[in-house]
């Protein structure tokens, strides 16, 4: 058997801003790696509604986003 722990909370959790996010206020996003999900939220307000994207799917999207 394998022993997991349980994933981390929201507000435990290290967010990154977009590098594109240029600081001037406008829209921007923020991710945070939650083990099998990766999780995206408004970074003007970090309190609203949380997108839980499986892994797999965020890596997907990631590399068609990169080929454009």
């Amino acid at each position: 058997m394998k022993a997991s722990s349980p994933e981390p909370a929201v507000g435990e959790l290290h967010w990154f801003k977009s590098s594109y996010s240029a600081g001037d206020g406008g829209d921007c996003v923020e991710v945070a790696d939650a083990g099998t999900a990766v999780l995206v939220r408004d970074s003007k307000r970090p309190d609203a509604a949380v997108l839980n994207v499986p892994a797999g799917q965020w890596t997907a999207f990631v590399r068609m986003a990169v080929r454009g």
